[in-house]
């Protein structure tokens, strides 16, 4: 590996980070004054359409799609330092620039799946920002951490020109923003299939189709995460949609979630390292500017320990994560998957324990909504379950480790 970045990825670095510190930290305090006067929590504040707008002026847009044809045509280690600086404020960043989850996952997933119809009516709009979408596959009646668990039912109708989706999903992230127009669903179309793996589909449900409830939205350690759209639970009452709605085909629903889930997966651990140097950052200047008991926290052995510890960690962990973009890019997702589980692992873990330590030397602050750590907190635990919880990564790593040993018996 060649640890430079490229002439191109350092430009867009510059620009990026420019852009942060002139348009997304300053917006930070105004979203949430304009949030407090809006109508409807779900509203969207004004000053993310002005930062659109901006990241698009400056190119600044669709940075997350490797391919040339609908984003900027970088490569997983390109884009990896790129995501690091938007989680530094991953409730505005991502949303700015068009790379904030589910969208990300769910333009990637129409791109490579989705036929030419179903891309000119979701994927351009999704592409522009235009409207938002939502990836319903958590349930709350199984254990959705073993995706052949799923009960939602997709029933191809008696005269075969349409498919009934019945089931209830929660946990549904943006499902809550009035700007989220479609559902990607996955459910059973063979539930009784020899094959566990073979029994799902992917199906595509507008918001406003009749018989489709969002009950409610879920929280997550108390926060709505309303910049995100927030986390509904979704009830599909026997919702008819068109055949043509099916992505792929029967059957390919567990195998198209797979190739979803691997790039969602390290885009969210680039931007908790991100989280993770915001939290240095914050930590060195509440450091040095507080004093206690007769001299600055930054002279105290355990404030030390806390930012040295967390220096190393980070430092860790992007090696990881840029080896792993990098194992993505040229042998792909199923070449790097021991990685790809590695710093799903890793990394939330990790930055759990950094943002702990920075709430910890911010005291009552740390907790409160006059600084950022306990949102990021929130966001950053929530990550150990997001896309697979860490036991079952743990399980399936482990298999392969034993796998290479199982001749070694006796």
């Amino acid at each position: 590996m060649d640890f430079a970045f490229d002439a191109r990825t350092e430009e867009l670095r510059e620009r990026l980070l420019a852009f942060m510190e002139e348009y997304v930290y300053p917006a930070e305090p105004v979203a949430a004054e304009q949030r407090a006067r809006l109508a409807s929590p779900w509203d969207t504040p004004a000053v993310f359409g002005e930062l659109k707008a901006e990241a698009r002026r400056q190119g600044l847009w669709n940075l997350f799609l490797p391919s040339a044809e609908h984003g900027a045509g970088l490569t997983n280690l390109q884009y990896a330092p790129l995501a690091e600086i938007t989680g530094r404020s991953p409730h505005l960043a991502p949303m700015a620039t068009n790379c904030a989850a589910p969208d990300t996952g769910n333009m990637e997933l129409l791109a490579q799946f989705g036929d030419e119809a179903q891309k000119k009516q979701w994927l351009q709009p999704l592409l522009a920002g235009e409207i938002r979408s939502a990836f319903a596959m958590t349930e709350p009646e199984v254990a959705s951490s073993d995706a052949t668990n799923i009960e939602t039912r997709i029933e191809r109708s008696a005269d075969g020109d349409a498919y009934v989706v019945t089931g209830r999903k929660w946990f549904i992230s943006g499902a809550m923003n009035p700007d989220c127009k479609i559902f990607i669903v996955m459910g059973k179309t063979d539930p009784d299939g020899a094959d566990p793996r073979r029994q799902q589909s992917m199906i595509l449900v507008p918001r406003d189709a009749p018989g489709v409830e969002v009950r409610r939205a879920m929280t997550v350690y108390g926060y709505e995460d309303h910049d995100h759209g927030g986390h509904a639970e979704v009830v599909f009452h026997g919702v008819r949609v068109p055949a043509a709605n099916l992505i792929g085909e029967e059957g390919t629903g567990f195998a198209i979630a797979q190739a979803r889930l691997g790039p969602g997966r390290i885009h969210h651990c680039m931007r908790l390292i991100g989280m993770a140097e915001r939290a240095i950052e914050l930590m060195c200047r509440r450091a040095v500017g507080r004093t206690a008991f007769g001299k600055e926290l930054a002279a105290q052995g355990v404030v030390q320990n806390w930012i040295a510890d967390a220096r190393v960690t980070v430092e860790q962990l992007r090696l990881l994560v840029l080896k792993t973009a990098w194992l993505m890019d040229t042998v792909g997702n199923r070449g790097a998957h021991t990685e790809i589980q590695a710093i799903k692992i890793a990394t939330p873990r990790a930055v759990v324990r950094i943002l702990d330590d920075a709430v910890q030397l911010h005291g009552a602050g740390g907790v409160s909504q006059d600084f950022p750590l306990a949102e990021l907190w929130a966001a950053a635990r929530t990550l150990r379950l997001a896309d697979g919880p860490d036991e079952v990564h743990q399980r399936s790593l482990a298999h392969r480790e034993l796998k290479r040993y199982a001749g070694l018996r006796g």
